[in-house]
């Protein structure tokens, strides 16, 4: 599986706190790893960024058969979008969407982004998309190669991603 998610972060317009903006992040996460595997952050919620973090995960897994992955997301349109779906057939991954707005029903990648928001990224206060890009870039390679996981048994997403087979949750 590979899960998907975007999520906002507001871009305060001056140190006075009086009016703010959002950029957005797009994040593309590996189901059994945890390993957050592309990211990608924009301005506005056009697909081309979504469509960013989804070519660095498909980097990640260069060379390997990706017709058995299932790309999961909610139905956002930049998920739906006639060129996102058309790599992901490119690709010949399968493509899998929520049915509803339940948070629930993509649990994996709502838990990842509450991690990166609430945790790594807690208290900063950003003016520009740059500042946040590299925040988002330090707290991704903090959360892959540093941050335990109980869910991978006490490994990092990126220990995680050297085993094979089940792994003890």
């Amino acid at each position: 599986f590979m899960v998907r998610e975007i999520n906002y972060i507001p871009l305060w317009e001056s140190p006075k706190k009086d009016h703010f903006t959002f950029c957005y992040r797009a994040l593309v996460t590996d189901y059994y790893t945890k390993e957050i595997i592309g990211y990608s952050m924009g301005d506005t919620l056009e697909a081309k960024y979504p469509q960013a973090a989804l070519e660095m995960a498909l980097k990640h897994y260069q060379g390997k058969d990706l017709s058995k992955l299932i790309h999961h997301s909610d139905r956002g349109v930049q998920y739906a979008s006639y060129a996102y779906t058309g790599r992901l057939k490119d690709c010949k991954m399968n493509i899998s969407m929520t049915e509803s707005g339940n948070p629930k029903d993509n649990a994996v990648a709502e838990r990842v982004n509450n991690t990166i928001k609430n945790e790594l990224l807690k208290g900063m206060e950003f003016y520009r998309v740059r500042e946040v890009k590299a925040a988002v870039k330090a707290a991704v390679d903090f959360y892959n190669h540093e941050r335990p996981h109980w869910s991978l048994d006490g490994l990092t997403p990126s220990q995680a991603a050297l085993c094979q087979g089940e792994l003890k949750k």
